[in-house]
């Protein structure tokens, strides 16, 4: 496979069970061969891509020292801003040539949550920035339900299986700034090669070269999403709860060519994360005798924080 297959959100939704049919089959199918999709038919208007993408650059641009204000020590960067070279893939030292943001979840009905999860940090010099980011949190978190039902469906489960565990779960919206590069990395990418660590994660920004997926034979092929499409791919989290026949697939952010240094990157990833207490237990449907059980139980919250720690955003 050369291209990562597209799909559109809207044969899902729609009254045609032959249509909603297909979806499920196309997006299963792909997230068993190579774990990645181009979605189309999601939630985000042209507007309000456009609004987020002027917010997020107006972010970036605040001097250093306006930014830093942003960084909240003590909770692994999970709120707020997290500054240059400060995160690195698992397994690496080197920190990725990048800042971000973290917006996180709007807790509706639910006091337990609201004390669990750090609070959203607001920025005071763009009276829109949170404004314009919780509403595009949300349409990410409606398309990104309807995509699990879709899955769900697929691995033989009833159709709202994962609703109760992503209603207010734990996940992120980060904008990321990938600034022009200065100076020759010496072993420096802007996202060295990794696997997310949540249920499914819906990328806006996919449009340009750049994102890389590793296909099964070990090959790098570029994900290039068209203007109106997100890219989505499956987490660590699922492909455990799903015993590997939903792919987690390795992916990188390569540096740009020499000529290109000089320009800046944007990418908006979302990254679906269910509740703590969530289950990542393997399915048992998911087991056979050609397919054992390949992991040991764990909470979603244990296996967050376990990860965090990989990535140095949590000291031990």
């Amino acid at each position: 496979m050369q291209n990562i297959p597209s799909v559109d959100l809207r044969d899902f939704l729609s009254d045609d069970p032959v249509r909603k049919q297909k979806f499920v089959n196309e997006i299963g199918k792909a997230y068993e061969d190579i774990g990645f999709v181009a979605l189309k038919g999601h939630f985000l208007d042209d507007q309000l891509v456009e609004d987020l993408y002027s917010e997020v650059r107006n972010f970036f641009n605040l001097p250093l020292e306006t930014k830093a204000k942003y960084e909240i020590p003590g909770i692994g960067g999970q709120r707020g801003y997290v500054s240059f070279g400060k995160e690195s893939a698992k397994g690496r030292t080197t920190g990725d040539l990048k800042e971000f943001w973290h917006f996180g979840q709007y807790v509706e009905n639910n006091p337990k949550l609201e004390a669990e999860y750090p609070k959203n940090v607001m920025v005071d010099e763009l009276p829109q920035f949170n404004e314009v980011g919780k509403e595009a949190y949300q349409k990410l978190e409606k398309t990104g339900i309807y995509v699990l039902r879709a899955l769900a469906i697929y691995l033989g489960l009833d159709e709202f299986y994962f609703d109760k565990y992503i209603i207010n779960g734990n996940s992120i919206l980060r904008p990321i700034h990938y600034p022009p590069i200065q100076d020759e990395p010496k072993d420096a990418v802007r996202a060295a090669a990794h696997g997310d660590i949540n249920l499914i994660t819906l990328l806006m920004g996919a449009q340009g070269k750049g994102l890389q997926v590793q296909n099964h034979k070990g090959e790098w092929i570029d994900a290039i999403a068209q203007d109106d499409e997100l890219v989505i791919n499956v987490g660590d989290m699922l492909s455990r709860h799903s015993n590997n026949k939903l792919k987690s697939t390795i992916h990188q952010v390569v540096n740009p060519p020499r000529e290109l240094w000089g320009t800046s990157r944007f990418s908006i990833p979302f990254f679906m994360h269910p509740i703590s207490e969530m289950p990542l237990n393997v399915l048992e449907n998911t087991i056979d005798d050609e397919h054992p059980k390949a992991f040991d139980d764990i909470t979603a919250g244990e296996f967050l924080t376990e990860r965090l720690i990989e990535l140095g955003l949590i000291k031990k």
